[in-house]
């Protein structure tokens, strides 16, 4: 349903989560996909080792980090690392400098949450954070906000989970339809 919405990029949730999946479950539905949606793995502190089987397994393009992951972690695995930063305030942008990464993504901080918070960040943050590199613009993204979000940020991309569920896990189709017709519009693109 997302591909056929549009999105470029479909992430699988291998972390402990209301989302997980587990690699068979990811396997099956990445071998019904289009040869250019990209395969992202979201993973939460997991050793380097098993995210590279789960990346061989799945035949996962990316990976997305969640946790405490160290630059060094991330060097593993660049350049097909993403990782995720939790964004409280501006100084969340003294971080990014120490990671070499394919691109970061900014999450809205939530205390003892590792994302999926619904919540939207000061998106002047991530304009300035684009000096670092590629951004990934997450955190309280919906149809209602996200050609706003582009629009200011000029992101690289955008990511949403929650703000497109009818219930924890379960995507809304009106909701998905909506939010990518928001985003083709931001970027100029008949929907």
């Amino acid at each position: 349903m997302a591909v056929e919405a549009g999105a470029h990029a479909l992430g699988f949730v291998f972390a402990p989560s209301v989302r997980q999946v587990d690699p068979e479950m990811a396997r099956g539905i990445i071998s019904r996909l289009p040869p250019m949606v990209t395969r992202v793995g979201v993973f939460v502190d997991a050793a380097p080792a098993r995210v590279r089987e789960v990346m061989v397994e799945c035949h996962l393009d990316l990976v997305q980090l969640h946790g405490e992951e160290s630059p060094e972690y991330c060097q593993e695995l660049f350049p097909r690392a993403i990782k995720a930063f939790r964004v409280r305030d501006g100084t969340v942008l003294s971080q990014l400098p120490l990671y070499r990464l394919g691109a970061y993504l900014l999450d809205s901080y939530v205390a003892g949450v590792s994302g999926g918070t619904g919540r939207t960040f000061d998106w002047d943050i991530a304009v300035q954070a684009k000096r670092f590199g590629p951004i990934i613009l997450s955190g309280g993204l919906n149809a209602d906000n996200v050609r706003l979000a582009i629009e200011k940020v000029r992101p690289y991309g955008v990511d949403v989970s929650s703000g497109l569920e009818a219930v924890p896990r379960k995507k809304d189709p009106e909701k998905l339809r909506a939010f990518m017709r928001a985003v083709a519009e931001a970027e100029g693109v008949a929907a």
